[in-house]
């Protein structure tokens, strides 16, 4: 409870690095005002507990194992839409940027913000606010000034380089056999990116990726 007697902001953290994980908690729990409810290091391990400890704000990095931050974020808009969503990542590029905010992300900070950012961003996003770090705030108003072509240049920008180059040879027609010896890699490796690709794109198998791909200019013929 804070001094005015407002409940406290309950808050649930998932980052991979357990460095940054105690940096925030330290954070949060030196000032009024801030519950920590979970410490989490994967995106799925978020989803479960934002769905258990029904926190008001999830702090999500983009880049962890077992379901990234793009997955947790549309996941958490389908399964726990109460929960504010702010990314804290070292991605600053316009498609992380917009990605994130197309899953669902209500702040987005880089990872060198002050405390002061950081916590009245948490505070901002809590009370229903879209909030962006200085940084973020210059690529989204450059964005809007220069006009929407830069941010949607590549399909798909909740794809790796590597996804979107398996997705676009997807396209193209070639099994999972030939895009590893396309690629040099390993056909239990082209197989689990595949999956990972379908999830992303929250397609049901194969033939709903190729059409999506297709659509989006994808899967062109090209030299050899």
């Amino acid at each position: 409870m804070t001094a005015d007697g407002s409940a406290d902001v309950r808050v649930l953290i998932a980052d991979d690095h357990p460095i940054v994980r105690d940096g925030l908690v330290a954070l949060l729990t030196s000032v009024p005002g801030f519950d920590v409810v979970a410490r989490c290091a994967s995106g799925h391990e978020a989803v479960r507990e934002a769905v258990l400890q029904a926190p008001d704000v999830a702090i999500i990095d983009l880049q962890m194992p077992d379901g990234d931050g793009f997955e947790a974020t549309k996941e958490l808009a389908r399964v726990a839409p109460n929960v504010a969503v702010l990314v804290l990542t070292m991605h600053a590029d316009d498609r992380s940027v917009f990605a994130a905010m197309r899953s669902g992300a209500r702040g987005y900070l880089v990872k060198g913000a002050t405390q002061d950012e950081i916590l009245g961003a948490i505070s901002a996003v809590a009370r229903g606010e879209a909030i962006f770090g200085p940084a973020v705030a210059r690529r989204v108003l450059a964005f809007f000034a220069s006009g929407p072509a830069a941010p949607d240049a590549l399909p798909f920008p909740e794809l790796t380089a590597r996804e979107r180059e398996i997705l676009d040879l997807l396209a193209a027609g070639l099994p999972n056999a030939a895009i590893g010896v396309r690629l040099s890699l390993a056909a239990k490796t082209v197989a689990n990116t595949v999956s990972t690709i379908f999830a992303k794109l929250q397609v049901a198998g194969r033939a709903e990726a190729i059409v999506r791909a297709r659509d989006a200019g994808m899967g062109r013929p090209g030299p050899g």
